[in-house]
């Protein structure tokens, strides 16, 4: 178990920005029949999602949540160490998405800057990551920008994901502060289960092709998409989800000594209304501290977590409150942290 534990280190401010397209699943039947589609939102819980334009990305969803949290904080952009931006959808395959966001909001070059390629566990993982740096260094202040557009990357004609996923970008401002007690992480991976959502080609394994863009039946339900859209295996993902999530959940509990009523929310990835309903009832949760944004955004993978936070906890995190993430999908991987949020300031979501 890769289990992590940090003092004095906290999110002080959270702020997202959203696609000001709002599509509403019911009425999603371009390639399907309402009558389908009723059967498929009800199952799935997502009733909207924003999508972004062919000319935004997920770094301009970022970029907008960073201008907006640095300017309502008022914080010297000149005391930004370090900035992480996590994707499964960056700008370009070089160079990194962070390094051009660097540029764009005006950052010092002794900013350190790089990209994290994960999905829906990613900003766990980015979290940990930037801990680790400012309790090891003399770091006190930086910046992790999560962003994905993962409406680009699935097919609208295969009906295993064409009504999940959606797209937003967060900014989350970590800083050194003795204020914040104990956090605690554990990281996880298992790449033995690689294939249960991907993207078969157009990287460097399978490079881009007339063959790997061409549209195709997949399967016997006649469901369509390309080699360069995204697929899922939704009853393996499901399999995997029940035995893993709910061990880490309880062996984090037992490492740091954590009692389950002491935490004040738990938030889990948004992966479907279903499946978080399952985690909730099978860890015995109290449902009023499992707050839900799927209704309203879909999917939107590593960035489900903070963007539930200042969707739903904005004006609930104003005293010192503790929180349980946790984050799984596609690799899989899986990440949980019990961590503190003390005054943490959160901007309303922007449109973009």
């Amino acid at each position: 178990m890769a289990y992590l534990e940090f003092n004095n280190i906290g999110i002080t401010g959270l702020a997202a920005a959203v696609p000001h397209t709002i599509i509403n699943n019911y009425e999603y039947t371009t390639y399907f029949s309402a009558d389908d589609v009723k059967v498929l939102v009800d199952k799935i819980g997502v009733k909207e999602r924003r999508f972004a334009d062919e000319n935004t990305c997920s770094s301009d969803l970022c970029f907008a949540a960073a201008e907006k949290l640095l300017s309502d904080m008022n914080v010297d952009r000149n005391e930004i160490d370090l900035l992480i931006f996590v994707s499964q959808t960056p700008d370009y395959r070089m160079p990194a998405t962070s390094i051009i966001l660097q540029h764009r909001l005006g950052l010092p070059h002794t900013t350190v800057a790089f990209d994290i390629t994960l999905g829906c566990s990613g900003f766990i993982y980015g979290l940990s990551v930037i801990y680790a740096l400012i309790q090891q260094s003399s770091f006190r202040k930086a910046l992790l920008l999560d962003g994905e557009t993962r409406s680009k990357v699935y097919s609208p004609k295969d009906r295993k994901t064409a009504f999940l996923f959606g797209d937003a970008g967060v900014a989350a401002l970590i800083e050194k502060n003795v204020k914040f007690d104990k956090s605690f992480f554990s990281l996880n991976s298992d790449g033995s289960r690689e294939s249960l959502i991907k993207i078969n080609a157009g990287g460097y394994r399978t490079p881009s092709s007339v063959e790997t863009i061409k549209e195709k039946v997949v399967d016997e339900h006649g469901n369509i998409r390309s080699e360069e859209q995204g697929y899922m295996n939704g009853g393996d993902v499901f399999n995997f989800v029940i035995k893993e999530i709910p061990r880490d959940f309880r062996n984090l509990l037992e490492y740091s000594n954590t009692d389950l009523t002491s935490i004040d929310y738990f938030i889990f990835h948004q992966a479907n209304t279903y499946i978080n309903g399952y985690l909730a009832k099978k860890l015995k949760l109290d449902l009023e501290k499992v707050p839900s944004s799927i209704e309203k955004f879909g999917n939107t993978s590593s960035v489900s977590i903070p963007l539930t936070i200042v969707s739903e906890l904005k004006d609930k995190l104003r005293t010192s409150k503790k929180l349980m993430f946790s984050g799984f999908g596609v690799g899989m991987t899986w990440a949980t942290a019990i961590l503190n949020l003390d005054d943490c300031f959160i901007s309303p979501i922007i449109e973009v």
